[in-house]
């Protein structure tokens, strides 16, 4: 009766940190922030939110599903970012839920919960039309129904399936090592289990992919022309180790291509410090209390298999690549954490306790900083599309019109009202829209136009007279 009661007090306090989570990413990431260059792509699929934009050969339908409920019939960017915190805290309960029954401590599920999201990269997302977050809670949901003493065969096969309709290769990176896993952890080799557990991931697996599978036949002629297109798209896929690029956008930008010039301040390292030294404590703590380590094992495995692929393919970075890594990774440093507080309170030792807490303190506030930071940055920022627009009526370039210039050219004209011709050199556009850079030499001749009071200084409009 114990045991169920403390069990039902975990569960309330993983609602607690899911409801929490909202709050603060709300508190902290406005409403009202205009939607990003992936969030309008993804956005722009819908009516609503029209005139739909370029969707490259990278690109899944996972995040579109995820709008569809609201995007399919309002243009609200508000109404919008409400509806995805709500998505967002429901799958942080989901995600951690499953391992309720698996770890010693119950607490261990809404400390790791909290852990993982007070960092800033899941505040700043969690109401955003992206898909890192689900990939991650997906993630560790199939591994915490895959461990469940118990097998949930269908939560493995569900949270796969979500992995892989956000991002295929996440989902090829944890499906690995739960196969492997399956077969090898003396564990889990129970011959009617073993079936269950194999045919779970595969199932999860293929469900996911075969929207990816029957797009790339209809669109891109084909699964291997589409991982072509798409490693063009990403800049080439090649051997590199991209750790310093992983390390410099600890405090950002959002995209670090390139990181060159860049650097990190070094209080925002405290994370990369925090997190093996908890990790560590865990599994010690556990392997010392003779309890069974495995589970915190496999969550290690996977959380390493699904950073390798940007630590050693990726030749850029973004801060959100690792959230699957860092949600996993945020269950045994909840069991370290909670070690470290269980000694500290048997032995009543004050000094410990109050070096905790400040730790933990400098945590939430070093990460509440950047999320406040980069918020404002992308209010600003995204505040130039507007500005933008409006040189461009100022000059006559008014829907149906049609711009080129540099990467960003697509949220351009998408606040425009316009497309965009990817052809080099472009067919006939209306304007060129270009930052720090001279127009080509068919267009050296046009009418330029400074555009005044950005963010970003440099960019010029480039008229066809």
């Amino acid at each position: 009766m114990n045991a169920d009661r403390t069990a039902a007090s975990a569960q309330r306090m993983l609602w607690i940190v899911a409801a929490g989570f909202c709050l603060v990413s709300a508190v902290l990431v406005p409403l009202t922030l205009p939607l990003g260059w992936d969030e309008i792509v993804y956005a722009s699929r819908f009516g609503p939110y029209g005139p739909a934009t370029p969707f490259s050969a990278p690109r899944t339908r996972g995040v579109p599903l995820l709008l569809a409920p609201i995007a399919s019939w309002s243009d609200s960017t508000v109404l919008l970012r409400v509806w995805l915190l709500l998505l967002a805290g429901g799958a942080l309960w989901l995600g951690f839920r499953p391992w309720l029954r698996i770890v010693h401590r119950p607490s261990t599920v809404w400390v790791a919960a909290g852990l993982y999201g007070s960092l800033w990269i899941t505040l700043f997302y969690a109401g955003s039309a992206m898909p890192n977050h689900y990939t991650a809670m997906g993630a560790t949901a199939a591994v915490g129904c895959f461990l469940a003493p118990r097998p949930r065969y269908a939560g493995v096969a569900a949270g796969l399936a979500v992995v892989t309709l956000m991002r295929p290769n996440d989902g090829v990176a944890v499906a690995a090592p739960l196969l492997l896993a399956a077969v090898l952890m003396p564990a889990l080799r129970d011959h009617n289990r073993l079936r269950g557990r194999l045919s779970a991931v595969t199932a999860g697996l293929v469900a996911g992919a075969l929207p990816w599978v029957v797009e790339a036949e209809v669109r891109f002629g084909g699964v291997r022309n589409r991982l072509a297109e798409a490693d063009q798209v990403q800049g080439g896929l090649r051997a590199v180790f991209s750790l310093r690029a992983h390390l410099t956008a600890l405090d950002g930008p959002l995209l670090c291509r390139p990181c060159t010039g860049d650097t990190v301040r070094l209080p925002v390292t405290e994370w990369w410090v925090l997190l093996p030294l908890l990790v560590g404590l865990g599994l010690w703590a556990e392997r010392r209390a003779r309890r069974s380590v495995a589970p915190l094992w496999l969550s290690v495995a996977v959380a390493v298999a699904t950073a390798a692929p940007y630590l050693f393919l990726v030749p850029y970075a973004a801060p959100r690549f690792l959230l699957p890594a860092y949600a996993l990774l945020a269950l045994p440093a909840a069991v370290g954490l909670l070690a470290v507080v269980h000694r500290a309170r048997n032995r009543r030792s004050l000094p410990a306790a109050a070096v905790l807490a400040l730790a933990l303190l400098g945590h939430w506030g070093i990460q509440a900083g950047l999320v406040h930071t980069h918020a404002g940055i992308q209010q600003r920022a995204r505040g130039d599309w507007d500005r933008i627009e409006s040189v461009l009526r100022e000059h006559g370039v008014h829907p149906p019109c049609v711009l080129a210039g540099n990467t960003s050219t697509i949220p351009i004209a998408h606040t425009a009202g316009c497309s965009v011709t990817e052809t080099d050199p472009p067919a006939h556009p209306s304007a060129l829209v270009l930052r720090e850079r001279n127009p080509p030499h068919w267009a050296r001749d046009w009418p330029r136009f400074p555009v005044p009071d950005t963010y970003n200084p440099g960019w010029t409009v480039v008229v066809r007279p």
